[in-house]
């Protein structure tokens, strides 16, 4: 049982309830692409924990308070003094997401050619490097590559691969380090404090700019301060802080632990680069004290940037998801270990071995979660992460097959995360059923949103 929620629900809202013969005709009109369904047609969405949580009786409130004013409006002042506060650093520019954000600061820092290292770069990061011309290289630390051990911190940077490329031949090609906490596309794992530490040491003896993807920043801290010896006295806030202090800015997509629906910043503290950025985010965004958001969304944003820190919420959150992980492994269904905080990462090369990667097991059994539960969730495997042909041919795969559940904050209750065990556990009884799929339409980037496929008989 996951501790009690540490609020009380005001505003509810009805959720599709839908038919199995529904559920096949609509998933087969979009292509077999969830991204392509309609929110009427979902019964439980866990495709994302990005702009999908629940806002505060604050948040509103502070919306309603909010000043529209063009330039200088004073909701801007109150979320700078906020992410000040928090963060540490000089220079703070809203814009309206996490990909605008990624675009504008590498689009300052980096050029064609150059190398973006990280832990893990998830889809829109990668596809903001790889438009500017460059390689983005992932460097997860070994643990990783064990789902199903215990190890705290396997959202951790290879720090010996890290030190071996600033120190090797393509030193001069590494335009920035960016440590993405938590690690989203490594199983939503943690970062520890020591590795982020490393990390920046590193980058200053070699002279790389050391950025953090801090979407989810509050979450991290949270697992800091119950797996990280020394940190256990310190509030996520203080653990928080202590890692921006660490990095010379951060992007960061604010719909994660911002609690918003729409809302991100670019943060650093070189004046040359911020003026870089904001010439950037005025020309493509919007004015430097608004960046495409209105004055309500910056007064939610600085109002969720307070809330998100609190040790009862994290504690209440970390719960849930781990419940869910426990449902998951007594239906049969192995996770990614230990679960995350944002999303648990269903095994599904483990649970479908009559699939190969080329039938794409994971978007198997994301569909089959929609067709047998109305669930909808997202897979990370050949499809992905695999390399295509241009017809959709996989010619190399991911090491692993998963499939995401993300939670949204504070919208779902203990029945619905027991609904989804119960889905998986019809699912887990018979697993030969679930069928392979094969692609019909390649996009050329980011496939995963827009690509077409069919069930293979």
């Amino acid at each position: 049982m996951p501790i009690m929620e540490p609020y009380r629900i005001k505003v509810v809202e009805p959720i599709p309830i839908t038919t199995p013969e529904d559920r096949r005709r609509w998933l087969a009109a979009t292509g077999y692409n969830q991204f392509s369904l309609r929110s009427e047609q979902v019964t439980i969405d866990l495709l994302t924990d990005s702009g999908t949580g629940a806002l505060s009786a604050a948040q509103q409130a502070a919306a309603a308070s909010a000043d529209e004013t063009y330039a200088g409006a004073r909701s801007f002042y109150r979320f700078r003094e906020v992410v000040s506060d928090l963060t540490g650093y000089r220079h703070i520019l809203p814009v309206h997401q996490g990909r605008a954000a990624e675009r504008i600061l590498f689009s300052a820092v980096l050029r064609q050619g150059m190398i973006s290292v990280s832990n893990t770069h998830f889809d829109t990061t990668r596809a903001n490097v790889e438009l500017l011309g460059c390689q983005a290289l992932d460097l997860p630390c070994a643990e990783a590559a064990d789902l199903d051990s215990a190890e705290p911190f396997k959202g951790n940077i290879d720090l010996a691969r890290l030190h071996a490329v600033l120190s090797g031949p393509e030193r001069s090609r590494v335009g920035q380090v960016l440590m993405t906490i938590t690690n989203n596309g490594g199983g939503g794992q943690p970062v520890s404090m020591a590795n982020i530490e490393a990390a920046s040491r590193l980058c200053r003896q070699y002279g790389v700019p050391f950025f953090l993807d801090a979407a989810r920043f509050a979450e991290n801290a949270w697992w800091v301060t119950q797996r990280e010896p020394g940190y256990a006295e310190m509030t996520p806030r203080q653990v928080a802080q202590r890692a921006f202090a660490l990095a010379d800015g951060c992007v960061a997509s604010l719909k994660k632990d911002g609690i918003v629906h729409m809302g991100g910043l670019v943060a650093v503290n070189d004046p040359v680069l911020a003026e870089h950025c904001e010439m950037l985010c005025t020309a493509t965004e919007g004015f430097r004290t608004y960046g495409g958001l209105a004055g309500r969304d910056l007064e939610m944003l600085a109002q969720g940037l307070i809330e998100v820190t609190d040790e009862r919420y994290l504690r209440s959150r970390a719960d849930a998801t781990g419940y869910l992980g426990e449902l998951a492994k007594s239906a049969g269904v192995s996770i990614v270990e230990p679960a995350g905080i944002h999303a648990i990462y269903l095994n599904a090369k483990r649970l479908l071995p009559h699939l190969t990667p080329g039938q794409f097991p994971g978007h198997a059994l994301a569909c089959e979660l929609y067709l047998q539960g109305g669930i909808r969730c997202v897979e990370l495997g050949s499809l992905y992460l695999g390399t295509l042909d241009d017809r959709g041919e996989l010619l190399s795969g991911p090491p692993f097959e998963l499939v995401r559940l993300a939670v949204p904050r504070r919208v779902y209750t203990q029945s619905h995360l027991e609904y989804v065990g119960e889905v998986l556990e019809s699912i887990a009884k018979h697993p030969e059923r679930v069928p392979g799929y094969r692609m019909t339409h390649v996009p050329k980037l980011l496939r995963h949103f827009n690509c077409r496929l069919e069930q293979m008989t």
